[in-house]
């Protein structure tokens, strides 16, 4: 790490563990994670180069862990009692990540969450499947209040950068 760079982290009382801490070129192609992002760079729509915000691997995969321990535990109680416990953990985790690129991530957690909720019914009915005809997917976001705030939240940009130069 360059020496100006220790000197002002230094003034902030900042300490950098030299064995994580790497520089990276997004220009080759390389990425890297940070507070559960995963950061590349990659070509938009239009040609033009922007920077990709996605939520990293491991957190997807550490929530599903988690909502499967509640799914496991719940097995035998209705339906409400599940809803409850992972409501909260679906809306916190979702306005973490929705700063980002998100969507692709989102709609992955929401149909999996959805099969859980649809597998647990119809165990509770001893019926094989999802249901997907016995009951709508409005009526479990409506009626049974499963959490359905998968949003991205898109910034706009600020005057400065939106300037043409």
């Amino acid at each position: 790490m360059e020496k100006r760079l220790r000197e002002e982290l230094a003034k902030l009382q900042v300490e950098v563990n030299e064995e994580k801490s790497r520089r990276v070129d997004l220009q080759q192609g390389e990425g890297f994670g940070f507070l559960g992002f995963e950061f590349r760079r990659i070509r938009s729509r239009r040609g033009r180069w922007m920077p990709l915000r996605t939520p990293r691997g491991k957190k997807r995969t550490a929530l599903l862990r988690k909502l499967k321990l509640i799914f496991r535990s719940h097995r035998s109680q209705p339906v409400r009692d599940l809803i409850e416990q992972i409501n909260p953990i679906l809306r916190g985790w979702v306005n973490y990540f929705a700063a980002g690129h998100s969507s692709r991530c989102f709609s992955y957690i929401r149909n999996w969450v959805e099969k859980r909720i649809r597998s647990h019914l119809a165990r509770a009915r001893q019926r094989p499947g999802f249901g997907w005809k016995r009951w709508s997917s409005e009526w479990l976001y409506g009626t049974l209040g499963l959490f359905n705030e998968y949003r991205v939240a898109y910034q706009q940009p600020s005057r400065a950068a939106a300037r043409p130069r």
